[in-house]
Parts: C-alpha cells; sequence; structure tokens
C-alpha cells in the first residue's frame, strides 16, 4: 500500500487546488469557459499562501519562488496556445492557478497528463463520429505543407468537433493530485 503524503503547510493548497478544479469542470462542461472567479482567486492564494508559509517557516521567499515558478510553467505555453487560437484563456488560466498553488513540477506532471486526456478525448470524438481519417489526412497535409514552409491551412475545420479541454486539464491536475497525495509511483520516478 502507498504511504500517505504527511500532513504539511502544503495540504491547505491542495485542498483550494482540489475545489477549483471541481467548479472548473463542472463550469467548463456546462458553459464552455472557465471563469475568473475561479482561477484569479487561486493565483491569489497560491501566491500569497505560499509566500507567508514561506516567511513564516524562516525560508525567505522560496515560497514565492515555488509559487512563481509554477505559474509561469503552467501559464506561459498555454497562453501562447491561446494566442495562436487554439485554446480558451480560462484553460490557460487555469493552469495558471494549478502552478501557484502546487509550484512548477506538479504543474509539468498535470499538464502531461491533461494532455494525455485531452488526446483521449479527442480520440474517442473523432471514433465515435466516424471522422478519424479525415481529421487524421487533414493533420498530416498541414505538417507537410509546414515542413516545406509552405502557409499550411488550418487543419480544423468550421464542423470539427471540439473537447472541452479545460476539462481535460481539470482531470489530469486530479491525477496528478492523487498521485501527489498517495506519493505514487510517477511522482516518485519523476522527481526523485
Amino acid at each position: 500500500m502507498p504511504e500517505l503524503v504527511p500532513l504539511t503547510a502544503d495540504l491547505w493548497a491542495y485542498g483550494v487546488l482540489a475545489i477549483a478544479l471541481l467548479a472548473a469542470s463542472y463550469t467548463d462542461v456546462r458553459t464552455g469557459k472557465i471563469p475568473n472567479w475561479i482561477t484569479l482567486p487561486c493565483v491569489a492564494a497560491g501566491l500569497v499562501g505560499h509566500t507567508v508559509v514561506g516567511l513564516a517557516g524562516g525560508e525567505g521567499l522560496s515560497g514565492l519562488r515555488l509559487a512563481g515558478g509554477g505559474l509561469a510553467i503552467g501559464f506561459i505555453p498555454l497562453y501562447l496556445a491561446w494566442r495562436a487560437g487554439g485554446i480558451g484563456g480560462g484553460d490557460a488560466k487555469m493552469m495558471a492557478a494549478v502552478g501557484a498553488l502546487t509550484g512548477w513540477r506538479f504543474t509539468l506532471a498535470a499538464m502531461f497528463y491533461g494532455f494525455a486526456v485531452a488526446a483521449v478525448m479527442a480520440l474517442f470524438v473523432m471514433v465515435t463520429r466516424r471522422i478519424l481519417w479525415r481529421t487524421l489526412g487533414r493533420i498530416w497535409r498541414f505538417l507537410y505543407l509546414a515542413m516545406l514552409r509552405a502557409k499550411p491551412v488550418d487543419p480544423a475545420t468550421p464542423d470539427s468537433p471540439k473537447i472541452p479541454f479545460g476539462l481535460a486539464l481539470c482531470i489530469g491536475s486530479a491525477l496528478q493530485l492523487t498521485d501527489t497525495l498517495l506519493g505514487g509511483p510517477v511522482t516518485s520516478r519523476l522527481w526523485s
């Protein structure tokens, strides 16, 4: 049986994260958006909370560095994807909140899990709608033209199915949270 994570000062952040993931999943499925009233207070809680815990524990600004690094790792790549039109801004802010609450290592693993969940969701949608081969053909043409340095056409069409990417990121974060709290094999292999 895996050893449980001992009670630490970081447990408050995991509790805030769990609540935020539930709220964000619900709103993303219902409305297709993750609102600021979920993400921005979590970012603030992560930055302020970790700073206070670090200062109170005699570790100086190490808590702020942890939260700031996580925020950057979670936000910057998804911000760029949002600017390119690939995802919603709420998705990027949700990963910023995950990062501010948990740090960069947790956030990288959560994003990995989130992208894997999104890939499975997309594959499921393509198979059930019987558009797998047509979609893969469009993606192949896009990549081929991009390699030739020709101006590729966006592989998505107006009728392309959408997946709730924010939900996938929330599921990925929940998987990493579960793994962290249980002291699971993935966490110990990645970061030891």
